[in-house]
């Protein structure tokens, strides 16, 4: 395929992705019309339809983005262990993506976003009740990130890892981390 091509298809996505954010921050998303993100993108329609079925699919495929640059901080894509680090990486990402994941959480996409699996759900399977603990944990980790995010971030990536950490060994009762 045509290299120039490919650059200008890149820039093409980039500049509706601008533009879908934009316009999702100011109404909702029933209400964003195809042609005012091909104005503001300043595409054609055609350009918009080569790459998205409509402005559902044009979300789908954003925040299933968004959830592969959460996978690509981590080396394995196998279970994780919770830990410092992984929620540091993690929290450093959404800081600085705060309005990609205030439209995530205004949408409601933002299982989508977390596609990494944080626990090892076979090695849990043997303790009572740990499904439930791992749900109310992910439950509990959403709910920390929307309210972080409504607060523009403002405590560091380290503050809100720190109450990650706290969270899980009560949780989980002992040393995950």
């Amino acid at each position: 395929m045509n290299t120039k091509n490919n650059k200008r298809k890149r820039e093409s996505q980039k500049r509706i992705k601008e533009v879908f954010f934009d316009l999702v921050q100011k109404k909702e998303l029933n209400r964003i019309k195809v042609s005012e993100i091909c104005q503001g993108a300043k595409i054609n329609r055609s350009t918009f339809y080569a790459n998205y079925i409509d402005i559902y699919d044009l979300a789908d495929k954003l925040f299933l983005d968004m959830g592969q640059e959460i996978e690509g901080l981590f080396d394995e894509k196998k279970a994780l262990i919770p830990n410092e680090d992984m929620f540091l990486k993690i929290l450093t990402h959404i800081k600085n993506n705060q309005k990609e994941y205030k439209i995530c959480f205004k949408l409601g996409y933002e299982t989508r976003a977390w596609r990494i699996k944080f626990f090892d759900e076979n090695i849990l399977k043997s303790e009572e009740s740990a499904e439930y603990r791992i749900e109310f944990f992910k439950g509990g980790f959403n709910a920390i990130i929307k309210k972080w995010i409504e607060n523009n971030c403002i405590e560091s990536p380290e503050e809100i890892c720190n109450i990650f950490i706290h969270v899980i060994h009560k949780i989980f009762a002992y040393n995950v981390c």
